[in-house]
């Protein structure tokens, strides 16, 4: 069975920490165009928690949240908030 997921299953989910703050939604995705690492998840509707961080912008003020923060992958999108502030 293939495990390998689209970047289409991740537009939309919920960004949330081990602990169940919320963050946002998955809005957009940046990658390496070379190697095609994931680098970055573009969140939509930030959360004001996730407003009060002191977290990476794109030019337009859209917060990223890095990949490599990902814990699990599913309903939502789970990452270590201590890999991200």
């Amino acid at each position: 069975m293939d495990d390998k997921k689209t970047s289409r299953h991740l537009i939309g989910k919920r960004v949330v920490s081990k602990t169940g703050k919320i963050f946002g939604d998955v809005s957009n995705l940046t990658f390496e165009i070379k190697t095609g690492e994931l680098l970055q998840m573009i969140l939509r509707n930030p959360t004001g928690y996730c407003e009060g961080l002191e977290l990476e912008r794109t030019k337009n003020g859209e917060v990223m949240i890095p990949f490599s923060s990902v814990v699990a992958l599913g309903d939502f999108v789970v990452v270590a908030e201590e890999d991200i502030i």
